[in-house]
């Protein structure tokens, strides 16, 4: 162990966020058994021109250095320490450094733009000096030069007189941002000249690029270094289909880096234009089926790895197929509209969930059908739950079907208690077992009882639960079916009669925030459905076929 040590950390007491992302980096490094710069650069390894992809002294700067790291630098280094610490999970791991990272890149955009950088002036070095260079890794002798160089160049500047002109020192953060982005995006296609040409092309086009160049013209240009501040003169909508696109392009790029082609050569042997293949790369879009499936055939890619490329290519499909049906969605619907566009045979126990986009057509479960007489509405706090089950409870009064409902909460599905056919509305956080088998009683397969419940968890150990049990395992011979809204982050849905609701497999997820939010209706769902902003009586529909529908509530 003599050569295990700790590495100092950066004083970012005035960066809170900086400091907890590098003080994890830190903690996970020593739960790793503290490797050292160079073995943790041979764990990340080489690129196909036998570069080392991340260099020892890169590795050092992102434990050491003050200022945000790369992102892609950081989600390798997690990678390599998390596996390395034996963590179960090490793709959440990445996860959470890159939650925090976007944090800190908040942070540094925010300090930015209300401190500008008067230390340098202060102190008579130059803003070239104080502010680190950040080059592109390549082999270690190289970046040991870059970092001498950088020393002498640090002390020439110390020369400068200390009476410099404070203006003269200030750094305009979203300009020196743009500058470094365009020399890390022309670095990054330098091997591809084809890809290049058309960046710098996009480039020299810009209005930004324009105004830069001639504020440019009038002073002396400080080091190119990105400060974490985004452009928007390149930036685009992130996709729905993200992860699934990163890795396809991810694995493609591998795959043309090997056999080392250009995008004109792929293009030329695989009759897919060279311009659609940067496109494609370039922002993020699904390139075609079949120009994958050229793709594999140029490569000579084994079996699996022509499945995985299809596969992931699916994925990515459906995920933009969601987006477009989520996107078309009407933006306001009544429930009389939605109502005169079921069809005139639908069953007693048909309920209204939603209106689908595209097909202008009403979706919803027939509860006396499928594993289990019961449907779960869930969704966090402000997405419409409640709205959602006002619509159930309409639609089966409208045909004519016996409700009982229970509202332990504040909820609008209590205005329904004087309605035609609502046989009990129960307002305490206490359902008792002899009030629920009244109103049981008279439920038969003619003459069916649905039960309505709002905030179902306030009630998972209420004295009716062993009823209401039995409710969903024999509703099917009884007569009864069960409706339940309840929150999303509720951790007690598999605990009792709520899990007996869980098993119907079927159910209304509104604005997702949790991909556990999906195990609630039994599908699985993936990043294109979560974590979008909270848009009430807007979800996704599961009938029990595997298949997520776009829907909107009606209001």
């Amino acid at each position: 162990m003599a050569g295990v040590q700790s590495w100092r950390k950066p004083d970012l007491h005035e960066r809170p966020v900086l400091k907890k992302l590098n003080d994890g980096l830190h903690g996970l490094r020593l739960d790793a058994g503290l490797p050292s710069a160079r073995s943790i650069r041979d764990r990340i390894g080489k690129d196909a021109q036998d570069y080392w992809i991340v260099n020892h002294q890169a590795v050092l700067d992102t434990f050491q250095r003050p200022d945000l790291p790369k992102l892609g630098r950081l989600e390798l280094i997690v990678a390599v320490l998390s596996e390395d610490a034996g963590r179960d999970d090490p793709e959440s791991e990445v996860k959470g450094f890159k939650g925090l990272w976007k944090q800190a890149c908040d942070e540094t955009v925010a300090q930015a733009s209300v401190q500008p950088p008067t230390e340098a002036a202060a102190s008579g070095v130059s803003d070239e000096a104080r502010i680190p260079t950040d080059p592109v890794d390549a082999p270690d002798q190289d970046a040991e030069g870059t970092h001498q160089q950088g020393t002498q160049g640090a002390s020439a500047d110390e020369e400068t007189p200390p009476d410099i002109d404070e203006s003269a020192a200030r750094v305009n953060y979203a300009e020196e941002s743009l500058k470094g982005l365009i020399i890390n995006a022309a670095q990054a296609l330098w091997d591809d000249k084809d890809a290049l040409r058309v960046f710098l092309g996009i480039v020299r086009r810009s209005e930004g690029f324009v105004r830069m160049a001639d504020a440019v013209a009038e002073r002396r240009p400080a080091n190119a270094t990105f400060y974490g501040v985004r452009s928007r003169e390149f930036e685009v909508d992130p996709s729905p289909a993200r992860h699934e696109l990163v890795m396809l392009h991810r694995l493609l790029n591998e795959h043309r880096m090997k056999l080392g082609l250009s995008f004109t050569e792929l293009g030329n042997r695989t009759a897919v234009s060279s311009d659609e293949w940067i496109r494609w790369y370039t922002h993020d879009e699904l390139p075609r089926r079949d120009a994958i499936v050229a793709f594999s055939h140029v490569a000579r890619l084994t079996l699996e790895d022509h499945i995985l490329l299809l596969g992931l290519w699916e994925a990515a499909h459906e995920a933009l197929d969601a987006q477009r049906r989520f996107d078309a969605l009407p933006t306001r619907v009544s429930f009389e509209e939605a109502w005169s566009m079921r069809e005139s045979a639908t069953p007693r126990t048909w309920v209204l969930a939603g209106v689908a986009g595209e097909e202008q057509r009403v979706c919803g479960p027939d509860l006396a059908t499928g594993t289990a007489p019961a449907f779960v509405v869930t969704g966090p706090p402000g997405s419409g739950r409640s709205t959602a089950l006002v619509n159930i409870a309409l639609s089966l009064l409208e045909a004519g079907t016996r409700v009982a409902l229970a509202a332990p909460k504040a909820s609008p599905l209590r205005e329904l208690a004087d309605r035609s056919g609502v046989l009990a509305c129960w307002v305490r956080d206490e359902l008792g077992s002899e009030d629920l088998e009244e109103v049981l009683a008279s439920a038969s397969l003619d003459e069916p009882v649905v039960v309505l419940i709002d905030d179902a968890d306030v009630l998972a150990e209420c004295e009716a639960r062993r009823l209401l049990e039995s409710m969903v395992q024999h509703g099917f011979q009884e007569g009864t079916a069960l409706v339940v809204a309840v929150r999303e982050d509720t951790r007690r849905l598999r605990l009792g009669w709520l899990g007996e609701a869980v098993k119907a497999h079927r159910g209304l997820l509104l604005s997702p925030q949790e991909r556990s939010a999906g195990d609630v209706i039994g599908v699985r769902v993936g990043d294109s459905v979560i974590g979008r902003p909270i848009a009430p009586g807007r979800g996704w529909l599961h009938l029990g076929d595997g298949k997520l529908v776009a829907v909107a509530v009606p209001e």
